[in-house]
C-alpha cells in the first residue's frame, strides 16, 4: 500500500506574518485581510531582549544563534495563539544604522510589444541587486523600491499593470544597502530557527506605506518625511514624488535617554519608569513642576529627588545630542515637504510632538496606521510601535498578490548543519 505524497504548501494558505526584530523586543504579529487595505489582527507575540542576552543591538542582529532561537520561540506562540499548528515564514521589515540609498535602473528590450510579467520584474530587480553588490562587496542590498518605469519611451509612476504592454521596458528603484553582515545574521538566524523569509522589506517603506494609505497618495506626491524614535536607532527618511531624497539614521534612541538618567544615581528599570510615566520632552512643556522621590540605585541606596523640570531639562539635552544631526540635514528639505510624521515607541514621550515642532516649519503629527485595521481591534495596537508590523503586513499581502501560488520552503538539515559548520570553522580561525 503507497501512501499519499503530501502536496507542497503555500503562502497563500497561511496567514500574514510580520516580524520586528527591534533592539528592545522582537514582537510577530499574524492578521488576514479582510478588505482591500483592511486587515484582522489574528495574534501579537512578543519576547523582550534580556540584559546580557541581546541579539539584535542597533536594527542589527549582533548573535544569530540567540536570535534564531527567540524568532522560533515567538513564532511558535504566535501558532499555538492563532490555533494552527506551525507558521514556517514570515515577512520581515529591516533597517539599522549603516542603512544608504542609491539610485539604480534596468533596461530590458523584449523585441516586440508584450505583457510585463512578473518575472520580467523580478529578473530586473535581481540585476539592479547584482550591480550593487558587485560593485562593493562589502555590502549587501536590503530592500529595493520601485521609484518609476519607463515603458516605451513614457514615463510612470506605478508598477505596470497587466494590461499594459511594451517592448522596451527601463525600471528604476532606490536601493537600500548596508554592511553584509546585515544580510547574513538575518539569514543565518532564520535557517537556525528553522523558518524562512517569505519577503523582506526595510523599515522606512513599511511606514511610510502605513502612513500614505491612511492618509491619502498625495501625501507622498506632496513630500513627507518619517521620523522614527527607536530604542537604540533613530532615523530620518524623506520621500516626494516617487523619489527618497535622504535617509539618515543616527545610533542613539530611547535607551540612551535611560542610560543617561541610570548615571544620575538611579537603577535601569526605575530610570525607564521615570521616563516613561514622567518625562516631557523640554522643561518648556512641563505644566506642573512638582518633586519626584525616587529610589537610588542599590550602589547609592536611598532616594533620590528631582523636580520634573529638572528632568524634562536632562531629557532635552539628550534628545538635542539624538536630534540635532537628523534636523540639521532636514533642514535642506524640509521646503520641498509638507508632513513630517513621528512615530516609534521613542515619539510616545510626552510633549514630542510640540517640541519637534518647535525646531521646523513643516506641519508634524504622529503617523497613524488605524485605519488599515478592523473597527474592533483593541486599542493598544493602535500604538506607534506597532506601525512598523502593520505596513509590513500590507506590503506582504502586495507580495503575495503579485507572487500567487508561492511556495513555502523552510530551511532543512542540511541548510542549518552548514550555518553551523560555518560558525564553527569562524571560531576556529
Amino acid at each position: 500500500m503507497s501512501m499519499a505524497r503530501k502536496q507542497p504548501q503555500t503562502a497563500d494558505s497561511l496567514p500574514l506574518v510580520a516580524l520586528d526584530l527591534g533592539s528592545g523586543s522582537v514582537r510577530a504579529l499574524a492578521a488576514r485581510r479582510i478588505a482591500p487595505d483592511l486587515f484582522q489582527i489574528l495574534g501579537v507575540e512578543e519576547r523582550p531582549q534580556k540584559m546580557g542576552n541581546v541579539c539584535v543591538e542597533q536594527g542589527i542582529i549582533t548573535q544569530s544563534s540567540n536570535a534564531g532561537y527567540v524568532i522560533a520561540e515567538v513564532l511558535k506562540l504566535l501558532a499555538n495563539r492563532i490555533g494552527i499548528d506551525e507558521l514556517p515564514t514570515a515577512f520581515v521589515s529591516v533597517g539599522g544604522q549603516s542603512m544608504q540609498i542609491v539610485a539604480v535602473h534596468s533596461k530590458r528590450d523584449q523585441a516586440r510589444k508584450k505583457e510585463i510579467s512578473q518575472s520580467l520584474l523580478d529578473e530586473m530587480e535581481r540585476e539592479c541587486k547584482e550591480k550593487i553588490e558587485l560593485r562593493n562587496p562589502e555590502v549587501a542590498v536590503l530592500g529595493l523600491v520601485p521609484s518609476y518605469f519607463i515603458l516605451d519611451g513614457k514615463e510612470q509612476d506605478g508598477l505596470p499593470r497587466p494590461d499594459q504592454r511594451a517592448a522596451l521596458v527601463e525600471a528604476h528603484y532606490i536601493a537600500f544597502y548596508g554592511r553584509k553582515t546585515l544580510d547574513t545574521q538575518l539569514q543565518k538566524a532564520f535557517s537556525q530557527a528553522g523558518r524562512s523569509i517569505e519577503h523582506a522589506f526595510v523599515r522606512p517603506e513599511t511606514l511610510l506605506s502605513a502612513f500614505a494609505t491612511c492618509d491619502g497618495s498625495q501625501v507622498l506626491l506632496h513630500g513627507c518625511a518619517v521620523l522614527d524614535m527607536g530604542a537604540q536607532t533613530t532615523s530620518l527618511t524623506v520621500y516626494k514624488a516617487g523619489q527618497y531624497l535622504l535617509n539618515k539614521v543616527v545610533p542613539k534612541g530611547g535607551y540612551h535617554i535611560t542610560r543617561m538618567l541610570e548615571q544620575q544615581g538611579l537603577d535601569f528599570h526605575t530610570a525607564e519608569v521615570l521616563k516613561t510615566q514622567y518625562g516631557v520632552a523640554s522643561p518648556d512643556l512641563v505644566e506642573r513642576n512638582v518633586r519626584l522621590r525616587v529610589p537610588a540605585s542599590p550602589e547609592l541606596g536611598g532616594d533620590l529627588v528631582i523636580s520634573s523640570h529638572e528632568l524634562a531639562e536632562a531629557i532635552e539635552l539628550k534628545l538635542q545630542e539624538i536630534l540635532a544631526p537628523l534636523l540639521e540635514e532636514f533642514a535642506k528639505v524640509e521646503s520641498r515637504i509638507s508632513t513630517l510624521y513621528i512615530t516609534g515607541g521613542g515619539c510616545m514621550m510626552q510633549g514630542m510632538a510640540e517640541y519637534i515642532q518647535s525646531r521646523t516649519s513643516v506641519k508634524v503629527q504622529y503617523g497613524a496606521h488605524n485605519l488599515l485595521l478592523h473597527r474592533d481591534t483593541d486599542v493598544k495596537y493602535f500604538s506607534p510601535q506597532y506601525t512598523a508590523l502593520v505596513g509590513t503586513v500590507l506590503l506582504g499581502q502586495d507580495y503575495r498578490d503579485s507572487h500567487k501560488n508561492q511556495l513555502v520552503r523552510k530551511p532543512g538539515f542540511f541548510d542549518r548543519v552548514k550555518e553551523s559548520t560555518l560558525d564553527m570553522f569562524i571560531d576556529q580561525q
